[in-house]
Parts: C-alpha cells; sequence; structure tokens
C-alpha cells in the first residue's frame, strides 16, 4: 500500500465532498440576482468567483479560517472567539451572514458526531449556544479542519474549493452551465485558489479585509426579491 496516503486524506475528501451536509449548495452568493439582470456566460462565471475568492473568500473567509486553525493549536480560545466575532462582523449583508453561521453550526454537528471530542470543539459550540460566538462558517471550518488533523493550508483548499463548487452548482441549476463547462471552470480556477491560499492563510485577524461592493449590492437586491431558487 502507498504510505503516502493516510486517513487525514479521506478527511480532506469527505470535507469537501458537496454531499456534507452544509448547506452550501443552497446558495448562490449572488448569482442569482445577478442572473436575473443580465444574460451570463461561462466567462460571467469564472469572473463572478475570481473576484469573490480575491477580494472577499482570500481576505476574509481565508485570513478566519487562519486564524482560527492557529488559535485551536495554540489553545488560544480567546482567540478563537476575536476571529469569529471580527468575520460576523464584517459580513454587511444578513442573508449572507444568517448563512455562514447556519452552515458553520451544522458542520460543527457533523464533525462532532463522528470525529474524537477534542475540547476545543466542544468549548467553541458550547460559546455559540451561550451567545459568545456564532460559529460563523470559516472560523467553524477552521476549527472542524484542526480537530480532524487537516494541514491548514489544505483546510484552505477545501473552504475555495467549496466556494467555488457551490457557485458553480448555482449556475447549472440556473441553466447558465452545462456539466462540462463546470469542470472547465474549476480547472481554470486553478491558479486563482492557490495563490490565494499562500496570499492570506497566514494573515493576521488584524489585517483581514474585504472590498467588493458590486458583489455587496447584488446580495442586497436578493434579500429583496420575492421568489428565490437559493438563499443568498
Amino acid at each position: 500500500m502507498d504510505t503516502d496516503i493516510d486517513r487525514v486524506d479521506i478527511s480532506l475528501l469527505q470535507m469537501s465532498d458537496s454531499f456534507f451536509p452544509t448547506g452550501l449548495y443552497a446558495t448562490s452568493n449572488g448569482l442569482e440576482s445577478l442572473s436575473q439582470i443580465k444574460k451570463l456566460k461561462r466567462k460571467d462565471i469564472s469572473r463572478f468567483i475570481t473576484i469573490h475568492l480575491r477580494q472577499v473568500i482570500g481576505p476574509s473567509d481565508c485570513t478566519a479560517l487562519g486564524n482560527a486553525y492557529e488559535s485551536c493549536r495554540k489553545r488560544d480560545f480567546a482567540s478563537l472567539l476575536t476571529a469569529d466575532k471580527s468575520l460576523y462582523f464584517m459580513r454587511m449583508v444578513e442573508e449572507t451572514r444568517s448563512a455562514s453561521v447556519r452552515s458553520g453550526n451544522q458542520l460543527l454537528k457533523c464533525v462532532s458526531s463522528f470525529t474524537k471530542y477534542k475540547k476545543v470543539l466542544r468549548d467553541y459550540q458550547n460559546a455559540i449556544r451561550n451567545g459568545n460566538a456564532t460559529g460563523v462558517y470559516p472560523v467553524s471550518l477552521g476549527v472542524a479542519t484542526w480537530s480532524l488533523d487537516i494541514p491548514k493550508n489544505k483546510a484552505g483548499l477545501i473552504l475555495f474549493y467549496g466556494f467555488a463548487v457551490s457557485v458553480i452548482g448555482a449556475a447549472l441549476r440556473l441553466g447558465i452551465l452545462e456539466h462540462l463547462e463546470r469542470q472547465q471552470i474549476i480547472h481554470e480556477l486553478r491558479p486563482v485558489i492557490l495563490e490565494s491560499i499562500m496570499k492570506n492563510i497566514e494573515r493576521p485577524i488584524s489585517n483581514m479585509w474585504q472590498f467588493a461592493p458590486g458583489l455587496d449590492i447584488l446580495q442586497m437586491k436578493h434579500e429583496m426579491m420575492d421568489s428565490k431558487m437559493f438563499i443568498t
């Protein structure tokens, strides 16, 4: 047997699987409202995801994940709560913020059902129940991947891949993409994903930022839509 393959690799695949019950499949991150404004093509979807990764997911979500992971490693619970609250309050759109909290809490519930119950995971869930934390998804992912011994950089890979797949899946259900186009976009996004992980996974929480006002407006418009296929 190839000794380069171990249980951590299987955990990584499990966490990256679109069947993992976090609810990300029900999000479009503003793509649904954009599709109401203009007729979208494959290049539009690729650009939409790239802007998200470079301007939002990288400098904010990946930064929070990296800091949460390090807080678990150092047993620094106060820093973990700081990462949680910092990211939560940076999310200006209520619909998106609430979806992230729901996904994060569902992730923790699922992981705690099968992983060795490490103290920091239990303490974080208790803090959420007591109102001292929110469980926002990237921070919950940092706690979960640390609990499963998944390396930090690969935890970032799960974050970016999961986001890209959720948007591409939304594009498929909206009738914008075909299956082969989905795979082409994922292949094209590889350098953007890798670059974004390396730029942001070690970023201090004090330097966390995001800037994509056009995307914020799309998500605000989605909140006001009367009929929706997706929750964001």
